[in-house]
């Protein structure tokens, strides 16, 4: 049965070519988006939703979070971001970890947060595959965008202390170097493999972590690198350079002092968070001015939770502070929309509000990110309405 919803009487903040229209509604057929702006004879059976002079979004998109993987109020039962019996874990999925009836993707979705990027941790080196998806569903297979999104690698502090003093690694040189060697052998594995062709008496004998990083060294997954002081941020680019690794920056806590290189070098900025306490060394430097001297900068940026960082529905208070301390308001909407997508790859899909996309829209009372007090009164994941404020 044909699916209509139309959601009117609104201020559009597209994300998209058609900027802000300020009074138009969003038709939306079979889950995905048909129409933006003026409507003209609403399609037979066509639900109806006045938002009654509303800000209507593209569904928030958190960048970094490892929702689910880290579940919320059972401690150590529940956490499952880690193997740390072994430094370098690429094989390790996200789909395997998560917990999709975990309070937190309901607290996300009534927030207006629709899509989210989680994973792995950072306590190991190569840590495992992230995967992208929407915050309504009941198992993972409804929920996926995409698996795999990503491959987790990390810098500094966390990959250092996670395994012990008389363990490798336990500097920056060691977490650099088992980094380097690993993708080494990935990319004579799939070198072999290339070699080999059909012939399977040639191919090398499989291995499940090099196969999982053969799509890493190719350049075809893209490398999610947690990386806080200007000195780890510089050894993950040399890395990337040395292999043609296709990489974002995660946290990035002190990429603002050395915003022109990332600038210069290309390479996205997902940042946060940033509403915790300076908790460990590495992030003394924190300011939420950095979003605004990357944008500046021209570096395309988004924000973050790293939930458990902080809740998912704080994703649009990190927006907000940013813009607060000097990021456009542009910017900062793009930051958990348009920017996300793009820097996760997906903007084909999510992301902005733009015919052919998913139906995925938050409706706030007011715009999020000019109004910290804004509330979130309507969601729409996949063209259903997940949450309509009473």
């Amino acid at each position: 049965m044909r699916h209509v919803i139309y959601i009117k009487n609104g201020t559009i903040a597209t994300m998209g070519p058609e900027g802000i229209i300020p009074n138009g509604g969003v038709l939306i057929e079979d889950g995905k988006i048909t129409t933006v702006g003026e409507i003209g004879d609403l399609p037979e059976g066509c639900e109806t939703v006045d938002v009654c002079g509303g800000f209507i979004m593209p569904g928030f998109i958190d960048a970094h979070s490892h929702i689910g993987i880290f579940e919320s109020g059972i401690g150590e039962a529940g956490v499952d971001g880690n193997e740390a019996n072994d430094p370098i874990t690429p094989q390790m999925r996200a789909l395997d970890g998560i917990y999709p009836l975990d309070p937190e993707f309901e607290r996300a979705y009534q927030a207006g947060v629709t899509c989210v990027a989680t994973g792995p941790g950072s306590g190991n080196p190569i840590g495992g595959q992230f995967l992208a998806m929407k915050t309504k569903g009941r198992t993972m297979e409804d929920m996926v965008v995409k698996e795999p999104l990503a491959m987790k690698m990390a810098f500094g502090e966390n990959p250092k202390n996670a395994h012990g003093q008389n363990r490798t690694p336990s500097t920056r040189m060691g977490v650099a170097a088992v980094i380097r060697e690993t993708l080494y052998q990935a990319k004579e594995y799939a070198e072999r493999k290339e070699r080999a062709g059909n012939d399977p008496d040639k191919q090398p004998a499989f291995d499940m972590k090099l196969e999982a990083l053969v799509p890493v060294v190719k350049g075809e997954l893209l490398v999610k690198a947690h990386a806080h002081r200007a000195d780890d941020i510089m050894t993950a680019i040399r890395i990337a350079e040395e292999f043609g690794l296709h990489m974002t920056i995660e946290h990035a806590t002190e990429g603002h002092l050395i915003a022109e290189k990332l600038a210069e070098k290309q390479y996205g900025v997902i940042l946060g968070p940033y509403t915790g306490f300076p908790h460990k060394n590495e992030v003394r430097r924190q300011d939420e001015s950095a979003a605004g001297i990357l944008e500046r900068a021209g570096v395309k940026t988004a924000v973050m939770t790293d939930l458990p960082g902080m809740h998912e529905e704080n994703l649009i208070v990190c927006a907000g502070i940013c813009h607060r301390k000097g990021m456009s308001e542009e910017g900062a909407l793009k930051a958990v929309t348009i920017h996300a997508a793009e820097l996760l790859g997906l903007s084909e899909r999510i992301g902005s509000l733009e015919p052919g996309k998913d139906a995925d829209v938050a409706v706030f009372n007011k715009n999020p990110v000019t109004c910290l007090d804004a509330k979130c009164i309507l969601t729409v994941i996949n063209g259903d309405i997940v949450y309509r404020k009473q």
